[in-house]
């Protein structure tokens, strides 16, 4: 069964594989949920230096990989009961700190392609990077502030974090790196703008 907050991706992709790991890791009490959290993490920092030394499909690749462990780690802490606040707070701050070394090094990575205008890269890029944090931050604040959950539609889906990095893993093998970061750029923001506007008529009605 997919957990409440499983997007698109982890539903139908990821969670086939992170189901499987974490039953294997449950077979070792030393490894913890937070282990697996912390190996999510430093795939996720490899990615991000593969593709800032121009390996885009190494760097595609690993960003899938880090989803799948991303998704391992709440797999191993339902399985062995070891489900803590600190182990989510921990797997979150990892999170935001894993997306922004993909996202940096897809960005610096541009500035060694030919063709692409270095101001285009840096709004792109950045917009890409902030909407990315947004929609983690957005999604956070709704639920501690008005106790809205975004739970269904686009606003739930369109931009979560696995999606996110299919995203990434699609433009890393097809090396359409600035192509890549546009697409997050328009669909994070959107569904941030979407967001603010659920949360305005929740508070207006």
């Amino acid at each position: 069964m997919p957990r409440e907050w499983d997007g698109i991706i982890s539903q139908h992709i990821n969670r086939k594989f992170s189901r499987p790991i974490a039953r294997f890791l449950a077979k070792f009490p030393i490894i913890t949920p937070n282990h697996v959290s912390i190996l999510s993490f430093l795939v996720a920092l490899i990615s991000g230096l593969a593709f800032f030394l121009r390996h885009p499909i190494m760097g595609g690749i690993l960003a899938q990989l880090s989803s799948i462990l991303d998704g391992a780690d709440g797999d191993l802490a339902a399985l062995t009961n070891r489900i803590s606040p600190f182990g989510g707070f921990l797997d979150t701050v990892l999170d935001r700190y894993a997306d922004a070394a993909i996202l940096s090094g897809m960005i610096v990575s541009l500035f060694f392609t030919d063709g692409i205008n270095a101001v285009y890269i840096i709004i792109v890029g950045i917009t890409a990077l902030i909407g990315s944090l947004l929609v983690s931050y957005s999604a956070a604040h709704a639920k501690s502030k008005l106790g809205l959950t975004f739970s269904k539609g686009f606003a739930a889906y369109a931009a979560s974090r696995d999606v996110r990095l299919f995203l990434i893993m699609l433009g890393g093998i097809l090396n359409q790196i600035f192509i890549t970061l546009l697409v997050l750029a328009i669909l994070t923001n959107t569904t941030v703008l979407v967001r603010i506007w659920t949360t305005r008529n929740l508070k207006v009605s």
